[in-house]
């Protein structure tokens, strides 16, 4: 079931009305003219949606927004009203850009502490944003034009300190047009009453409640008539109260939610789900009127006739939380005149392309009266939860701004020690190269159009354009994450206090790889259930999954987007049936879903009563979705810190924006890298990951191969080759190495003398394993960069279904003979069989050994090829040995990439690439008998036959591209299998002795 808030349904547009507002003035007859830039008849929404007589506020400040002029053009062009700003928001900028390194170090070297170093940061940067909006603050007679700053969050409960500071901010920003940020807390709204009394514009922010509400207005109006009773003009005084809004929704909802799947009644789930989304719009509809009726009424009529302003409310916290709500909704049902909302960027970008200007904040107020009575009923306490929020608010607040003193510490050092700089490289030769693509991406405004989503960046017609336009969500779901990460840290300890002690993740592809990553780096953590990830159809593998876990305690995820791939749906059949046995009708208690809205699996999760389904946003691609539902709820339940993680995933997202240089942007210089040196002949990304971080390549060569290789196109992703001497690398590599800490030394030894011998190296270097979330958004962003580079469209995947299609061809040619069909043998020998077509077969020779087969095949590599070993084995210790031993003497001796792959999980990976990309590989598909195999409940097939017909199927596509591919057979014994070919390898490619490696 998909929800939708209140009113955000789609509707009819209606016209923008223009008002006169009742209390203030405003100077509308002198703004912009409200056309967006390049495009003279489209009218900019935020110009039109401002003259109903609601202000638009920005909820962000860096310094690059200040220097490239983004600000300013949003002030020019937007019609942009004011500012604010807070410690999160700053530590993000300060410690995850470079943004302030300059200025630091002038800090560090005039010996400034960590207090003085942030305050002096942020003081220079509200002054510059405060200039930029004066001739707004002059225009509208001081109603606009503010920027706000923050007293410390550790002081919320502290009264004088907070008065104390307040007033030493105010005189040293020495600017009328700022506000000083003060809490609505008990020790905070005496504060506010004073502050207003010394004639200090004030933010009072933190409310949730109407009650609150009435607190702060109550201390403005009592400050205002305190400074009027001591003879103080009243004219010049600004104040705002912030109410957030989307936070009660996500509180609310999740209680509504819940009781949802713990209902049987359908009538109750009817009942509490027309309430969701329903609570923070309400809830600001009724807050609404308290204003009208305050600052309306005689008390506040004397201080307005003495030229006093009414305290404007302002929405924030306006960004939507849910997938599943209209990203604009807490704007578009909140415009009413006399009011602000603050817009967190992607909202912003959202607004000004598809929000609404039509009055919304009066409408069905019956409607939001019923909504808060009908919550009250169900036992759901508006003001219990609306203090709840406040208490968190604020305690996430001064957790933010700890983590920020903690992190200008660490940069402080990281600056003094000259480690700063994340990633480093050393190209050679095509330095300019990068350069200019650099330089064409800032004239171009690339990473702007990426955040505004706009797919003419990689393709015009429209049939790519509209796949593009529905896969670009991974820019801002992190922002979303972060808002469900204390939900999810919830359902985790439900979870744990239920009894699971194993948590198994069924998914392939872009669903399995991130949680992947997270079980081989983290581990089992005390007290949390122990993570698997299933993501082969080897009967073997399924089989010996099923063994390492107790069935009944154990929670199984099913991690589907489009809710109908193969390999989950069959793990869902099959572990279904074996916990039905055991639990029966209460099977559902053991499992999760995550899909898309409005998938089979949402459906049959629901008829089967899951535990939860969680719903990811439609718009993310499978392989860009490792910050979504599909990396974070298995994340959750495996207990380590992923919030941490999100946080710096989040940095990474503040390091990317797009008002940051190109120059200074990870990803758009990773991306400029990655596709500058392909279209230039060095397209085999060689990865070399730290040990304890080396599953991070597999995720990367999913997304980099499956994003880029189409069209003839394509990096080729080489994971898990380990490191040789410059001697037996081709002139087609880039070398990027991932490190944690300080560098091993061979490692570092390794790429100097790469470096040494002309070879490009990136290097990039994380302080701790949390760091991942950091590299999961740069890579994501430096895809798509790479992608525009390259010409090709990076959210599409046009050869995977191919793949699919055969596989379900073979498995209906199983359903009717019983049998899958044989290819054709080329050799055979040693209890070992090579299969291929018949013109292969005709140009590697017909009835020659085995190994001359073999041997033949290699040989069609050639300088600037791949051999892609395509494994459909289980995947052991042994067996991994043994094929990394082939592919390291292929490297040796040949001089060409090596690549490996165990199927299917390939085919959701590399997969793309081997059908669309260079023809450039040369393929060895390897299978095997299956040792024994494993019924699917429901289907005509095993296990075992899948895992055939998708080798089949995938082999016929490499065939029909006329790939060069032959398909060995290794029989029963798996290992000894390639122990021969290990030796077909090596003597018929032998390794001079002294040969370096």
């Amino acid at each position: 079931m998909t929800y939708h808030p209140a009113g955000v349904r789609e509707r009819q547009a209606a016209d923008s009305i223009n008002i006169s507002p009742r209390w203030g003035e405003r100077a509308g007859s002198k703004r912009v003219a409200g056309f967006r830039k390049g495009c003279a008849m489209s009218k900019n929404i935020l110009v039109e949606l401002q003259k109903t007589g609601q202000s638009i506020w920005y909820d962000n400040v860096r310094r690059a927004l200040i220097d490239n002029g983004d600000l300013a053009a949003k002030i020019a062009e937007d019609d942009l009203r004011g500012v604010t700003s807070n410690p999160a928001i700053f530590e993000k900028a300060i410690v995850g850009s470079t943004d302030y390194d300059q200025a630091m170090r002038q800090l560090i070297a005039a010996g400034k502490s960590v207090d003085e170093i942030y305050e002096s940061l942020v003081i220079e940067d509200i002054q510059r944003v405060a200039d930029l909006l004066k001739p707004v603050y002059d225009r509208t007679k001081r109603i606009d034009g503010y920027v706000s700053l923050e007293v410390s969050p550790l002081l919320a409960h502290d009264t004088e300190n907070s008065i104390a500071q307040a007033r030493r901010l105010w005189a040293a920003l020495n600017r009328p047009n700022v506000m000083i940020k003060i809490p609505a807390t008990p020790a905070g709204i005496p504060a506010v009453r004073a502050l207003i009394a010394d004639g200090i514009n004030i933010n009072v922010t933190l409310i949730f409640s109407q009650e609150t509400y009435d607190q702060v207005a109550d201390a403005y109006i009592s400050g205002l008539e305190q400074r009027q009773s001591a003879g103080h003009p009243l004219d010049h005084i600004a104040s705002v109260a912030s109410v957030f809004v989307s936070r009660v929704d996500t509180s609310i909802d999740s209680q509504l939610e819940f009781r949802v799947r713990r209902s049987s009644d359908d009538d109750e789930k009817s009942v509490l789900s027309a309430l969701l989304g329903k609570a923070a719009i309400a809830n600001i509809k009724l807050m609404y009127q308290r204003f009208k009726e305050t600052f309306a009424g005689d008390r506040f009529a004397k201080l307005r006739a003495a030229g006093a302003q009414a305290q404007r409310p302002l929405w924030a916290s306006t960004g939507a939380k849910n997938p599943a709500y209209r990203d604009t909704c807490y704007v578009d049902e909140l415009i009413g005149p006399n009011t602000v909302n603050t817009v967190p960027p992607a909202t912003y970008t959202a607004v000004r392309d598809h929000g609404r200007t039509a009055l919304s904040i009066e409408t069905d107020l019956d409607g939001a009266r019923a909504t808060i009575a009908k919550l009250a009923e169900l036992g759901i306490d508006l003001k219990q939860v609306t203090q709840q929020l406040q208490d968190e608010g604020v305690a996430q607040f001064m957790a933010s701004f700890d983590t920020m003193t903690g992190s200008i510490t660490a940069k402080q050092a990281a600056i003094t020690s000259g480690v700063l700089d994340r990633m480093k490289a050393d190209l050679g030769s095509y330095t300019d190269d990068v350069k200019a693509a650099v330089k064409k991406m800032e004239a171009e405004s690339w990473i702007r159009r990426i955040w505004r989503k706009d797919a003419t960046l990689w393709k015009d017609d429209e049939a790519h354009k509209k796949i593009i336009a529905n896969a670009l969500g991974w820019v801002t779901v992190v922002d979303q994450l972060v808002e469900h990460a204390g939900e999810l840290a919830a359902f985790s300890q439900r979870v744990r206090n239920d009894g699971f002690t194993h948590a198994m993740l069924l998914g392939m592809g872009g669903s399995s790889l991130c949680p992947e990553v997270f079980r081989r780096t983290f581990g089992k953590n005390e007290g949390f259930p122990e993570l698997h990830v299933l993501d082969s159809t080897d009967p073997a593998t399924v089989k010996s999954f099923e063994e390492r876990v107790d069935l009944p305690h154990t929670l199984f995820i099913v991690a589907s987007k489009s809710g109908t791939t193969t390999e989950p749906l069959m793990f869902y059949k099959y572990f279904f049936d074996r916990v039905r046995r055991i639990k029966g009708d209460r099977a559902g208690e053991n499992f999760v879903a995550i899909t898309d809205p409005g998938t089979l699996m949402e459906a049959m999760a629901t008829g089967d009563k899951f535990r939860r389904i969680f719903l990811n946003p439609a718009d993310i691609g499978g392989r860009y979705s490792a910050l979504s539902y599909f990396g974070m709820v298995p994340a959750a339940l495996q207990g380590f810190d992923f919030k941490t993680l999100l946080d710096r995933a989040d940095r990474a997202q503040n390091a990317c924006m797009h008002y940051v240089p190109a120059e200074d942007n990870p990803g758009a210089r990773l991306g400029a890298i990655l596709g500058t040196l392909t279209n230039a002949g060095r397209d085999k990304l060689t990865l070399s990951i730290a040990p304890e971080i080396s599953s991070l390549g597999l995720w990367i060569e999913q997304l980099i191969a499956e994003s880029t290789g189409k069209e003839g196109k394509g990096i080729i992703p080489v994971a898990g080759e380990s490191l040789g001497a410059p001697s037996v690398y081709g002139n087609d590599r880039l070398f990027v190495h991932i490190g944690v800490g300080a560098i091993d030394a061979d490692v570092d030894a390794k790429l100097r003398a790469l470096e040494a011998a002309g070879h490009p190296v990136v290097r990039r270097r994380l302080t701790d394993l949390l760091d991942l979330g950091e590299e999961f958004f740069l890579w994501e962003m430096a895809t798509a960069v790479a992608g525009a580079i390259i010409g090709i469209n990076p959210f599409d995947q046009p050869n995977v279904q191919e793949s699919k299609d055969n596989t379900k061809h073979f498995l209906e040619v199983y359903k009717k003979n019983g049998s899958l069909p044989e290819q054709e043998l080329g050799s055979e020998g040693r209890g070992l069989k090579a299969y291929c077509d018949a013109e292969t077969i005709a140009e590697l020779g017909s009835g020659v050994s085995l190994e001359s087969f073999v041997t033949a095949h290699l040989k069609r590599a050639h300088a600037g090829d791949y051999i892609a070993m395509l494994d459909y084995v289980q995947e052991t210790p042994e067996h991994e040995e043994l094929i990394q031993a082939i592919r390291a003497h292929l490297r040796d001796a040949l001089r060409v990439a090596t690549t490996t792959g165990y199927g299917p999980r390939f085919l959701h990976s590399t997969g793309q690439l081997h059908k669309g990309g260079p023809p450039s590989g040369v393929f060895i598909q390897v299978t095997a008998d299956n040792a024994g195999d494993v019924p699917l409940p429901g289907e005509a097939f095993t296990f075992g036959v899948l895992k055939q017909a998708q080798a089949l199927g995938d082999f016929q596509s490499l065939a029909s591209r006329r790939r060069r591919a032959i398909r060995v057979h290794l029989g029963e014994d798996v290992a000894a299998g390639l122990r021969i070919l290990l030796e077909i390898v090596r003597s018929g490619f032998p390794i001079a002795q002294g040969q370096t490696r």
